[in-house]
């Protein structure tokens, strides 16, 4: 039964996916305005297809040219968050290569990135001439894939971006936390998540396969207060705080907590000066 209803959402989303093919190709080459918001759509259908159910706290920040940080544990992590924010992921140069994957990552005008450090101020030019553009990015700061348990350390260079101002003003920061909670009805345990979470060695094709197999899955999604970099702030304090916000997101999603959310603007020159 699981083969069967792992067979059937693949296929599906095969054809859907060759259904909107050619009319996002057609959009990016004439450069048309649903070139940003057809990826949105065709993983919104997806998600329905692999029933994924999204359940969104706190608001998302709907201005253009925002960069989300967000913490990365599946390759489900790419359909939900582009289902839920209209942008572009930054993504590591090597998923350009991947088959299937590479191209629908350039479909969706990724930004791709080689973490190394004689690349970074490139990178980081690449970035803030997107955000100037109106893009909004979609940021994974940890660097790699959690256990889905865990927030992994957010890695201060990734959001160097932010210490440059776009368009003369600072860039808006919004941290976005993702919890995979639900199998079916039941909540969804320490011993199940690696069948979501894809870390490590794990192959993509056998994980892929086994998690579509499983059935409808709740995902929660919480986008925390934005923020801004202060004058007298570092990558490295905006790095901190958007780790322990996420962290915090995690920890509620996955104990069922009740979850606080405030929608007041944060600018971290000002938080540390009232500590």
């Amino acid at each position: 039964m699981k083969s069967l209803r792992a067979l059937v959402c693949l296929l599906t989303v095969v054809g859907w996916t060759l259904l909107l093919l050619p009319v996002q190709i057609g959009a990016l080459l004439f450069q048309l305005p649903l070139a940003r918001t057809l990826p949105g759509f065709y993983h919104r259908g997806v998600c329905r297809i692999l029933g994924l159910r999204i359940e969104t706290i706190g608001k998302r920040h709907d201005k253009s040219a925002t960069l989300f940080t967000v913490n990365h544990s599946s390759w489900l992590d790419i359909i939900v968050l582009s289902s839920v924010i209209p942008g572009s992921f930054v993504a590591k140069q090597e998923v350009a290569s991947w088959p299937g994957i590479g191209l629908l990552a350039k479909l969706q005008r990724s930004v791709f990135i080689v973490r190394k450090a004689h690349h970074s101020i490139r990178h980081r030019n690449e970035m803030i001439a997107r955000l100037e553009l109106g893009d909004n990015l979609i940021l994974f700061p940890e660097g790699t894939s959690s256990n889905g348990h865990q927030v992994l350390p957010f890695k201060s260079s990734f959001l160097g971006v932010a210490e440059r101002p776009i368009n003369g003003a600072p860039l808006t920061v919004q941290p976005v936390s993702v919890a995979y909670t639900k199998l079916g009805n039941l909540p969804l345990g320490r011993h199940m998540r690696p069948f979501f979470a894809w870390y490590g060695d794990m192959q993509l094709g056998i994980h892929l396969w086994k998690a579509v197999g499983l059935g409808p899955v709740t995902v929660v999604v919480q986008f925390h207060p934005i923020v801004t970099i202060g004058s007298a702030d570092t990558r490295k304090t905006l790095a901190k705080h958007c780790e322990g916000l996420v962290k915090k997101g995690l920890a509620e999603a996955l104990t069922g907590r009740k979850h606080s959310f405030s929608h007041k603007q944060h600018q971290l020159v000002d938080r540390q000066a009232s500590a």
